[in-house]
């Protein structure tokens, strides 16, 4: 699937392992793994000489990842379905309140009309087949002005506002 961050297609050079796989050996290999596999496997995968990446589902909670945000170089938050909205509240917990300050990506079911908002929770790389990069970036622009505060840093209208 082809991979958006920062306004272009770039070549993704991570690899998800499910739990029930083998971590590849070699270095170099970049790998994301479920968070109970990177917790109970930590020393081991940590050990590897590659950066290591976690996926998180909607039902994992990131504030046991806190710990370890030096030994994690991408968060992937996967979107099961398009209706299920709680990668944004993940998102949104880990750029706001816990500070993660690394990649976030989303991945799953992840659709044009869902990017703007995916990207004002915090994340900034997207893995879709459903938009292309010309799509993605109208997504990013469709508005110019929002009205409540968000993790991408954005302005918000009441603050502009009130701060003159």
């Amino acid at each position: 699937m082809p991979l958006i961050k920062n306004g272009e297609v770039v070549e993704d050079t991570w690899n998800y392992v499910p739990d029930e796989d083998p971590l590849p050996i070699g270095d170099g290999q970049n790998v994301t793994v479920s968070m109970q596999r990177f917790q109970s496997d930590h020393g081991n995968i940590v050990l590897r000489r590659s950066e290591v990446g976690v996926r998180l589902f909607p039902g994992d909670d990131p504030i046991l990842l806190k710990r370890d945000f030096n030994d994690i170089y991408l968060i992937e938050i996967d979107f099961p379905k398009y209706t299920d909205g709680r990668g944004y509240s993940l998102a949104q917990l880990l750029r706001r309140r816990l500070g993660y300050t690394g990649e976030l990506r989303a991945v799953g079911h992840v659709l044009r009309d869902q990017l703007l908002y995916m990207h004002r929770s915090g994340f900034d790389a997207f893995e879709t087949s459903r938009a292309d990069l010309p799509s993605v970036l109208d997504a990013m622009g469709e508005y110019s002005s929002y009205y409540q505060p968000a993790a991408d840093g954005a302005r918000h209208v009441f603050a502009a506002r009130h701060s003159k």
